[in-house]
């Protein structure tokens, strides 16, 4: 059911106060907005239901996951303290430990991103880490800034989001191309059709830029601590709120909230798999995944699963629907094959 406190009037007065407010800065050139600690994922309790479908052995605790789709490999961002620089390469379709490859990165990554097929984008301070899937060869294209968020665009261009608020447009050789500053934090980057969604956590907002304009445009609150943002084909930008427990769904040009519903237990990670129109979402309070269907623009739960313990990160594989759930306290990466979504829970 919708949240009746999601209607428009409501959204476009939020919209007018980050808008005025994005316009303020302070005398040392910073803006002068509202912030808050960033919202992280709720401490999970020890699972009471075993894991549904199977789970990949895997000791080190997992930041992100990332199903890339040239390759058909799990790519797994290792989350050991803030020096780790492993990402796991992983062949679900092997054996329990035979088919996983470990790259040492450069720099300290931070989460993934697909690049062309074939290939993994690792964000790192003051890189782009590039990573091919089937060779574990590394290559970096620097980037002034601690990078949060990268996308690849259809032209080969990288849009990056920074720590301190700047969004960069760079050129397949790493030249910059464009850059745009005025967030607090610039953490998530998605992209809509002629749009980018950046979210920053620090103001728990979403802001659009048009990228044929040097400035930010319209702004929209997300939530009382938003934490993490993906795109559907529709164009749709999706959000989890997990301070306030729900799930925000807007459409840019112009940037409109157009949903909110009640999720609980502290919604995280989320993916979205295209051939079902199915938004899934980790909820680390209870350590489980949820689907739900945005098909018909009224969301509808269509599947609950046990979850590996503290899932963190989730993705799915596109050429298969499988989903994939990865555990932020060494437990594994859990698969649930795609005919068990179908026969739901």
């Amino acid at each position: 059911m919708v949240r009746p406190r999601g209607s428009v009037p409501s959204a476009l007065v939020a919209l007018a106060v980050l808008v005025l407010l994005a316009g303020c800065s302070s005398d040392k050139g910073e803006p002068d907005v509202p912030t808050r600690e960033p919202a992280t994922a709720a401490v999970a309790p020890a699972p009471r239901t075993p894991p549904a479908g199977q789970v990949i052995g895997l000791s080190a605790p997992i930041r992100n996951l990332l199903a890339e789709s040239g390759t058909g490999l799990l790519a797994a961002l290792d989350a050991s303290g803030d020096s780790s620089t492993l990402l796991f390469l992983i062949d679900p379709a092997a054996p329990s430990g035979a088919g996983q490859r470990t790259v040492t990165l450069p720099a300290h990554g931070t989460s993934l991103a697909q690049g062309k097929p074939g290939e993994v984008l690792v964000t790192a301070p003051g890189f782009v880490i590039r990573v091919d899937a089937a060779s574990g060869a590394v290559t970096e294209t620097p980037v002034e800034g601690d990078v949060r968020s990268v996308r690849q665009r259809e032209d080969g261009t990288l849009v990056v989001g920074t720590a301190d608020g700047a969004v960069r447009i760079l050129g397949p050789g790493g030249d910059v191309r464009d850059s745009v500053s005025g967030l607090t934090s610039a953490d998530v980057v998605a992209l809509t059709a002629d749009r980018i969604a950046v979210l920053d956590r620090r103001q728990t907002s979403v802001t659009e830029i048009d990228p044929a304009k040097d400035r930010l445009g319209l702004a929209l609150r997300a939530g009382d601590g938003a934490t993490n943002m993906i795109a559907d084909h529709f164009g749709r930008v999706i959000v989890t709120d997990t301070a306030g427990e729900e799930l925000l769904v807007y459409t840019t040009g112009p940037l409109v909230l157009r949903q909110r519903f009640p999720v609980g237990s502290s919604p995280y990670a989320l993916t979205y798999d295209r051939r079902s129109e199915t938004v899934w979402v980790t909820c680390t309070q209870s350590n489980e995944v949820v689907g739900f269907d945005l098909s018909t623009g009224i969301p509808e739960e269509v599947g609950r699963y046990p979850t590996v313990r503290q899932p963190d990160s989730v993705t799915v594989d596109e050429r298969t629907g499988d989903l994939f759930v990865g555990s932020a306290t060494g437990d594994g990466v859990q698969r649930i094959r795609a005919d068990q979504l179908k026969r739901g829970q």
